[in-house]
């Protein structure tokens, strides 16, 4: 009988241990991978401020230096499709933030030098990616 007892003893404390490992393992792999995706999204919006800060000098440059070599709109192209490409590794609002100025950009790209108007309404949905980038960090875990 005592053998018995024991026997059983040893057996639930196999399975105790077996769903506690599992459990552990099971949160652990869960943990990694958020916190993999957390990273992905940080480095996406890291690049994207710092290209909104490039495109922004970019815009002064063009409107108040007149200076087109260095403020070339191709380089602006260049940096808002980088912008809109990067914002699909974050989420929607930064998304749809970024499509904006995608379009604000299309519809006033060459217009930026002369016109005080078109540098503002950039400048603006510039603003608003940042503000949707800030927001999504801020509610990263």
């Amino acid at each position: 009988m005592k053998m018995r007892q024991r026997l059983q003893l040893y057996q639930i404390s196999v399975i105790f241990s077996m769903l506690f490992a599992l459990i552990g393992f099971s949160y652990n792999t869960w943990r990694l991978e958020v916190s993999e995706h957390n990273s992905n999204v940080r480095l996406a919006c890291f690049e994207i401020l710092k290209e909104l800060a490039a495109l922004e000098q970019l815009i002064y440059i063009s409107h108040y230096d007149k200076d087109m070599s260095t403020a070339s709109p191709r380089k602006g192209w260049i940096r808002v499709g980088l912008i809109t490409d990067f914002s699909y590794l974050a989420n929607q609002d930064v998304q749809l933030s970024s499509s904006a100025l995608h379009q604000t950009w299309s519809e006033h790209w060459e217009s930026v030098p002369d016109d005080n108007q078109s540098v503002l309404l950039i400048v603006d949905d510039i603003d608003q990616v940042r503000v949707s980038i800030k927001k999504l960090l801020t509610s990263l875990n």
